[in-house]
């Protein structure tokens, strides 16, 4: 009699494979990387700045918009490393691309990544938002400064 036994890939094994699907451009291994209830919070005043909730909005609508606005097949994701305890890991990569606006994105990221049963249940992304807002959004207005009368 034989069984079959599954194991349960360790979180940084699932982070790092994530990280890399980005890389390599596997949507179908970005999509399996997410549990289906998952949320991805990215912090500031930016149009993609909230807390994002659901794998379908997560990668349709918060990776997704990044697509219009990177010149296609210059990105490029570098994994720097990963430090993991437990079900969280931290990863920090770079991310450099073209941009629709004639202007170049590299910024130095860093997510703090929970992983349940395999799949990444939550995202909290920092990264120097105000070369985010310069290099994808450089349209947008941030809030108006308080009136220090």
């Amino acid at each position: 009699m034989t069984t079959t036994t599954t194991t349960t890939p360790e979180p940084r094994d699932v982070v790092i494979r994530y990280v890399e699907a980005v890389r390599d451009g596997d949507a179908d291994v970005i999509y399996d990387s997410f549990a289906e209830d998952a949320t991805w919070h990215y912090p500031g005043d930016l149009p993609i700045s909230k807390v994002w909730r659901g794998r379908e909005a997560i990668i349709n609508d918060f990776l997704g918009a990044m697509g219009p606005i990177l010149v296609p097949g210059t990105m490029k994701i570098e994994l720097v490393g990963t430090i993991a305890e437990a079900d969280r890991v931290v990863a920090e990569w770079t991310s450099k691309a073209q941009t629709v606006y004639g202007g170049t994105y590299d910024n130095r990221c860093i997510g703090i990544y929970t992983v349940r049963d395999g799949k990444i249940s939550s995202v909290v992304e920092y990264a120097d938002t105000r070369h985010v807002a310069a290099a994808l959004f450089p349209d947008h207005r941030g809030p108006e400064p308080a009136d220090t009368v």
